[in-house]
């Protein structure tokens, strides 16, 4: 079934977290723990949101950090570190495949949203800078309801908000985690597998596994 609206994931699906490990080295830390950082940041959200809690995913950016620094000899004080990097991560580009492919769906006549964990703010200035925001018609964020993804009540935000059937929605996500939260929430998904990962066999398959958007939107436009 040809889905009304795509629903896309933000942080890590359409931004380039690898380009933090440039602001991490530049700090006096090791490039290969930003995978450990942002895993850490996503456990706190999804450990609050079990817990009936929630807090804004830069309070636990700043945490996190705050945590995995800790252990490292910078070449400057920690606050200031902290401070650069979070900087930098309001600076990130997208990734290569994201702008032809988000032009690309827009130009079927695809309603295209966001659903992230983070701010709207971060993704309304990260669409800025590559030139695509006017291909968006919401920004929407877990701030605004019940708890993060994966979390039901936060794809119904995104359906009800759109007024339509989670069923006529598309999740676009490179965490599996995402894609088996919004397929137990009733949306379509699509797994974007840049890295020619595996897939975990525990969690619900994604109706689409593609290497980048052009090739989804070359399926379902």
């Amino acid at each position: 079934m040809t889905p009304k609206v795509v629903v896309f994931d933000v942080n890590e699906t359409l931004s380039d977290l690898s380009a933090l490990e440039q602001v991490f080295v530049e700090v006096g830390a090791p490039r290969d723990i930003v995978p450990l950082w942002f895993a850490s940041v996503l456990r706190d959200g999804f450990a609050l949101t079990a817990a009936g809690s929630a807090e804004p995913f830069s309070k636990l950016a700043i945490g996190a950090l705050d945590t995995v620094l800790a252990d490292h000899p910078l070449n400057r004080e920690l606050d200031a570190a902290i401070d650069q990097i979070m900087k930098r991560f309001l600076e990130l580009p997208v990734h290569p495949d994201v702008a032809d492919g988000v032009r690309t769906l827009a130009a079927s006549h695809i309603r295209l949203i966001t659903l992230s964990n983070g701010s709207t703010q971060v993704a309304e200035q990260l669409f800025t800078r590559a030139g695509i925001l006017e291909y968006f018609e919401r920004l929407l964020s877990v701030e605004d309801t019940d708890g993060w993804k994966p979390a039901p009540a936060a794809y119904a935000y995104a359906a009800n908000t759109c007024s339509v059937d989670p069923g006529d929605m598309i999740l676009v996500a490179v965490h599996p985690w995402d894609i088996d939260g919004a397929k137990r929430a009733g949306l379509q998904t699509a797994w974007l597998n840049r890295r020619s990962q595996n897939y975990p066999d525990y969690f619900l398959v994604p109706d689409y596994t593609v290497a980048n958007l052009p090739e989804l939107a070359g399926l379902i436009g």
